[in-house]
């Protein structure tokens, strides 16, 4: 999935109020940018950290920037906009480039089911109906290993429980991680951060729900689906 506009680079000043950002972009002009993620986005929002923003000129929006990229500046990057992980993987659901939902001939984003909920996928053709719930992972507190949630979620554990019942009316239910890193070739959960979303992964994974973590590439050009990682246990 590549960027709608190019990427410009700035040094982050702060960011507050979960979805606001100030940075300094390379002529000094200081501006404020749109923070699509609602994370606490630890080790990510240092001030300093060079990023990458993307400019748009919709009349619509009132903040003519978007934080997309950190910017790691030893060749790895990492997505902090938690609507790409949707759009990158529609597109690749689409063109049946993920390894094991390559069967389906409908992918339906933003349905609802279950009390009050929307799956972010619905897969649908032979055989049961599958649902696949995304969730995008930006924490790493050790070399090498993506670590979600960076928060308590409480919202996360409902769509465990949810999809645990989707299993026991004899669907397919899916929790897909994708991890918007490149500097990792693991995963775990943060049982320290959110003991109770931990075991409803638990549980979830009773029930009968898969996991599944895939890895991206990751450029100023834009974010591209790529290989699975292993989920390791809860520590």
């Amino acid at each position: 999935m590549r960027f709608q506009t190019d990427l410009i680079p700035a040094r982050l000043i702060r960011r507050y109020k979960r979805f606001l950002a100030d940075a300094r972009l390379c002529n000094g002009r200081e501006i404020t940018a749109h923070c699509a993620n609602p994370g606490s986005m630890m080790g990510l929002a240092e001030e300093g950290m060079k990023i990458w923003l993307e400019p748009n000129d919709d009349p619509k929006k009132k903040l003519k920037f978007g934080w997309r990229l950190v910017d790691h500046e030893n060749g790895h990057y990492t997505g902090v906009d938690t609507s790409v992980p949707n759009r990158a993987l529609k597109a690749a659901l689409e063109a049946r480039e993920i390894d094991g939902f390559g069967a389906y001939e409908t992918v339906r984003p933003e349905v609802k089911y279950g009390e009050n909920s929307r799956i972010d996928f619905l897969l649908q053709g032979e055989g049961p109906d599958t649902y696949v719930e995304v969730k995008s992972v930006t924490l790493s507190r050790q070399t090498g290993l993506a670590e979600f949630p960076d928060s308590v979620t409480k919202r996360g554990a409902k769509h465990l429980a949810e999809l645990a019942n989707m299993t026991a009316q004899g669907h397919r239910a899916v929790m897909l991680y994708l991890v918007q890193r490149t500097d990792c070739t693991q995963m775990t959960l943060t049982r320290d951060i959110d003991p109770t979303y931990t075991q409803a992964f638990k549980d979830a994974q009773s029930a009968g729900v898969e996991a599944i973590c895939l890895d991206t590439k990751i450029t100023p050009e834009g974010v591209w689906i790529g290989k699975p990682l292993t989920i390791l246990p809860a520590p």
